[in-house]
C-alpha cells in the first residue's frame, strides 16, 4: 500500500508521533515516493519494553505507507554502552549474551513490521563495525567530528555538568551510530532515521556524515519520550519495566498495565499504541470518568493482540472479568503459581512465606513492607501482619488469590494430593 509523503508525515503528527524533525519541507518531498528509513534497537535486554512500542509503531504506519524499514540490531553498539538518557555507564556485555538479547528482541519485532519478500531487513550493526580498522575509522569518519560540538550535545554535557563518569568508550558512541547510518546509506539507500528524540544529537551526526562524505541528503525523523500524566515513566510500574516478553510481564499483568491507566492518557495512548481510526478514538473518549472504562478496555485488549496475539489477549480480558466479578471469566490467564498441597502449609504458611514464594514480592523484606503499609490482601482481605495464616486454610476452590497493592494479582494453586479448600480465611 502507497501514501503520498504529507499523508504517512499528517498520520504521524495527528497520532503524537513527531517531536523533531530535521527538515519538514524535505521529509513531505522525500516521503512522495518510497523510501528505505532504519530505527535502531540495542540488545541490552532479552525483551524490548512498552517504552519502545513507540519507535516500532511509528515504523509500522511508515511501512504500512509503503516505505521500507530497516530494524537495526545493536550488537556492535551495545559492546560500547549507549550515554543517552543515562547518568552512569552501562553494563558492558559480552557476545554471547548480545546474540542471546537479540534473538528475542528480533522475535518481538517481527509481530509488528512484515521482512518477507523484500518488504524489510533486520541487520546487526556489528557485522560491519566490528571489523573497522581504528586507525581507518579515525581518519576517515573521526575527522569530521567537532569535539567542541559534541560536548555541547545534551548526551555529554549532562554529565559534564554533573561531574559524572564519561568514558571514552562511550563518548565513541555518536560516531559509531553516525557510521551506521552512512553504511546503510551506502548498502541499501537508507535516507531516513526515525529514533526516540534522545537521540537526536547521534541522528543529525549520521546525517551530516552521509550529507559530508557522499553529497546526498538523508533526513532524521524523532519521537517523543513519553511520561504519564503523573510524571513517571511510560511503560514503568511499581514492579518495574513492562515487558513485551510474556515470560517477564505475562499478558494478564501487560493487559493490566494498559487497561489502568490514568484517564488523561487514554487518548493519546490510543492514537499512539493502535491502528483504531482517529475518529473511533474521538468517540471512545468523549467520555469521562467511569464512562472511560471502556475505552480502556479496548487500549488495553488492542495493545495486547499487538504484542501477544489475539489469544492471550482473550484470555487476559477473560481473567480481568473474572476477577473483578464478571460472570463466566476465566482465571487461568493470571500470573500463577502452583504448590503440592502436601507442601502448602509448609511453604505459604504465613502472608510473608506466600507473597515472597510467589514472588509477588521481590523479598521477604519487601513484604513485610507491603503488609506494613497495608497493601497486602489474601483473597480480597487485607493482610493484618505478615503471620497471619495462608496455607490450606485459605484455599477456595483449589487456589488462592493475592493481591499486592491495587493492581497487582497472583493466584496460587494448590495441585496433587493433600488439595483441600477451606472456604473463606
Amino acid at each position: 500500500m502507497s501514501a503520498s509523503g504529507e499523508h504517512v508525515l499528517a498520520t504521524l503528527a495527528d497520532r503524537g508521533f513527531i517531536y523533531q524533525s530535521s527538515d519538514d519541507d524535505a521529509l513531505h518531498e522525500m516521503l512522495r515516493r518510497p523510501v528505505t528509513y532504519y530505527t535502531g534497537f540495542d540488545p541490552t535486554g532479552p525483551s524490548l519494553t512498552a517504552g519502545h512500542l513507540v519507535p516500532i509503531m511509528m515504523m509500522a504506519h511508515l511501512q504500512r505507507a509503503g516505505h521500507r524499514p530497516i530494524v537495526l540490531c545493536g550488537g556492535g553498539t551495545a559492546l560500547v554502552g549507549d550515554p543517552s538518557g543515562k547518568t552512569s555507564s552501562r553494563p558492558i556485555l559480552t557476545r554471547a549474551e548480545i546474540d542471546a538479547n537479540l534473538a528475542g528482541q528480533r522475535a518481538q519485532l517481527l509481530r509488528f513490521i512484515e521482512l518477507d519478500e523484500g518488504k524489510g531487513l533486520v541487520v546487526n550493526n556489528a557485522d560491519w563495525l566490528a571489523s573497522l580498522n581504528y586507525i581507518e575509522f579515525l581518519r576517515d569518519i573521526g575527522r569530521h567530528f567537532s569535539v567542541n560540538a559534541m560536548l555541547s550535545a545534551e548526551i555529554y554535557r549532562t554529565r559534564l555538568e554533573q561531574n559524572l563518569p564519561l568514558s571514552f568508550l562511550e563518548f565513541n558512541y555518536q560516531l559509531l551510530q553516525a557510521y551506521d547510518f552512512l553504511h546503510l546509506y551506502r548498502a541499501y539507500g537508507c535516507t531516513l532515521q526515525c529514533a526516540g528524540s534522545d537521540q537526536w544529537a547521534n541522528c543529525l551526526a549520521g546525517m551530516d556524515l552521509i550529507r559530508r562524505l557522499e553529497g546526498a541528503q538523508a533526513q532524521v525523523l524523532c519521537a517523543p519520550l513519553l511520561t504519564t500524566a503523573t510524571g513517571a515513566k511510560m511503560g514503568k510500574t511499581e514492579a518495574g519495566a513492562v515487558w513485551l516478553s510474556a515470560e517477564r510481564t505475562s499478558p494478564y499483568d501487560f493487559y493490566q498495565y494498559w487497561v489502568n491507566v490514568d484517564d488523561r492518557d487514554v487518548a493519546s495512548w490510543l492514537k499512539l499504541f493502535t491502528f483504531l481510526p482517529l475518529d473511533q478514538i474521538g468517540e471512545l473518549t468523549s467520555v469521562e470518568g467511569a464512562a472511560l472504562n471502556a475505552a480502556k478496555r479496548t487500549l488495553a485488549r488492542e495493545v495486547t493482540t499487538l504484542v501477544h496475539g489475539a489469544q492471550a489477549a482473550h484470555e487476559a480480558e477473560d481473567a480481568a472479568r473474572a476477577l473483578f466479578g464478571g460472570a463466566g471469566g476465566a482465571r487461568d490467564a493470571m500470573p500463577s503459581t502452583e504448590v503440592a498441597g502436601a507442601d502448602l502449609d509448609t511453604l505459604c504458611a504465613t502472608v510473608l512465606d506466600a507473597f515472597s514464594h510467589t514472588g509477588l514480592c521481590k523479598s521477604r523484606s519487601e513484604a513485610r513492607r507491603l503488609v506494613d503499609q497495608g497493601g497486602a490482601y489474601v483473597n480480597g482481605e487485607q493482610a493484618r501482619s505478615i503471620e497471619d495464616p495462608v496455607g490450606s486454610a485459605a484455599l477456595r476452590d483449589g487456589e488462592i488469590v493475592l493481591r499486592a497493592g491495587k493492581k497487582r494479582y497472583h493466584r496460587l494453586v494448590a495441585v496433587g494430593a493433600g488439595v483441600t479448600s477451606a472456604g473463606a480465611r
